[in-house]
């Protein structure tokens, strides 16, 4: 799955890992500044913060640019020396690039957090003391936003195509690997369709969750110090009271919270939905036989392996029950979560509606850069079944026992009985 695609996997992503996190901490431990020497100076820490589009090209954001890019060059050229590989092109630098969009994105999110603060902070002006505000100044904050969010889709567009490209390409290296070694795969039970479909639900997934995880990262990166800087305007929080960084310590408990709950009330849909590809692998695959031998797809053997599919499914509904409800109940909870916070600070009138909007901008991007597991739970269950399922190809050409589940299967095809009902853990 991942050695078709990057050089040396495992230490590939540890590599990566420990390479971000050194360019992250020297950007804020002196890496910033450094820009200073090549004219390209951050703001002024009393400076109030660049409001439109132009803040993309001003003196910090272009150094952050280069220095991304040089981040990105020493990465791919160390492995580009240390482990060359067919696919380098696209696994690193290809991963560089989306980095780079993604970051660019929750840029752009910050822009607008920043316009926050001065439109509304200007409505409140314009509703409290009427003909304070010229409409001229309205009209132009709106165009503001318009111009902010206009390239903010531009990118997420590209980034969106470029990223579905990354994936194909990720396919097609899993695809090129699995049938260099079919002799050796074939007699895995459902090797046809490991390799066709799932490694294609493989990379959408990973398409899917990969992104995410990229923009939770990159958004906790880039939020936590403006949701921190925010806390200052907060008096207390409800039952707690007075705390350092109120809002910050706020959002990591809710998000801890919830992904610790979400995932003990799922804990039993990732061997469901396993057992879900192994009953409709079963059933697809007698289906085939008997389209070219009458003595096979006969009404007993497959009314017994239809009935495996709706036991399985009408068990898997059961348990999604509950877990939908507790977690269509936690994020209807998350969305008031933020303003019930801030009760005692409004009610104390110690900040505008401009801030107040900041504050909830924010804390919801924290809170969602930390609730990844919880809105991705039922996706990350789906990629667990597939999972389970490659991890035969992988054990078969590392010259591995099988799971257990494939060993049974081979052993009942081979003594010529009918795929038995396995348990459903």
């Amino acid at each position: 799955m991942f050695v078709s695609f990057f050089p040396k996997p495992k230490l590939f992503f540890i590599s990566a890992a420990v390479w971000s996190l050194f360019a992250v901490l020297l950007w804020f431990f002196g890496g910033e500044q450094l820009g200073a020497v090549f004219g390209l100076p951050p703001l002024a820490e009393d400076a109030p913060p660049i409001i439109g589009a132009s803040v993309f090209l001003s003196a910090p954001y272009i150094w952050f640019y280069l220095y991304f890019f040089a981040a990105i060059g020493l990465f791919y050229a160390f492995w580009n020396w240390f482990a060359p590989h067919p696919w380098q092109l696209w696994s690193v630098l290809g991963a560089g690039l989306i980095l780079f969009m993604t970051n660019f994105s929750v840029q752009v999110s910050i822009a607008l957090n920043n316009w926050r603060g001065y439109f509304y902070d200007m409505i409140q002006r314009a509703l409290t003391t009427p003909d304070s505000v010229p409409a001229a100044d309205l009209y132009a904050g709106c165009m503001i936003f318009l111009t902010i969010a206009l390239i903010g889709i531009t990118t997420a567009v590209l980034n969106l195509f470029f990223v579905k490209h990354f994936i194909f390409r990720w396919r097609t290296a899993m695809n090129d690997y699995y049938m260099s070694h079919w002799q050796r795969l074939r007699f895995i039970e459902g090797a046809s369709q490991r390799v066709q479909e799932d490694t294609m639900r493989f990379s959408r997934i990973m398409q899917e969750l990969g992104v995410n995880l990229v923009e939770a990262v990159m958004t906790l990166i880039a939020f936590l110090p403006v949701l921190a800087a925010l806390s200052v305007h907060v008096t207390a929080l409800p039952l707690v009271g007075v705390i350092p960084y109120p809002l910050v310590a706020a959002a990591v408990f809710w998000s801890i919270f919830g992904t610790v709950l979400l995932a003990a009330v799922g804990i039993k849909l990732p061997g469901l939905e396993f057992r879900n590809q192994r009953v409709e692998a079963a059933y697809r695959k007698e289906l085939v036989f008997g389209e070219d031998n009458e003595d096979r797809a006969r009404p007993p053997t497959v009314q017994e392996l239809f009935a495996n599919v709706r036991k399985n499914y009408f068990r898997l509904y059961f348990h999604y029950v509950y877990f939908d409800v507790t977690r269509y109940l936690y994020l209807q909870t998350d969305v008031i979560f933020p303003t019930i916070l801030l009760v005692p600070t409004i009610a104390a009138g110690r900040i505008t509606f401009g801030i107040f909007q900041q504050i909830i901008t924010a804390f919801n991007q924290v809170a969602n850069s930390f609730q990844y597991l919880v809105n991705s739970w039922p996706t990350v269950v789906e990629l667990i079944s597939i999972y389970k399922r490659l991890l035969a190809f992988e054990a078969t050409l590392h010259g591995e026992d099988l799971p257990e589940i494939d060993r049974r299967y081979l052993e009942r095809e081979a003594a010529g009985l009918p795929p038995e009902e396995q348990p459903a853990g």
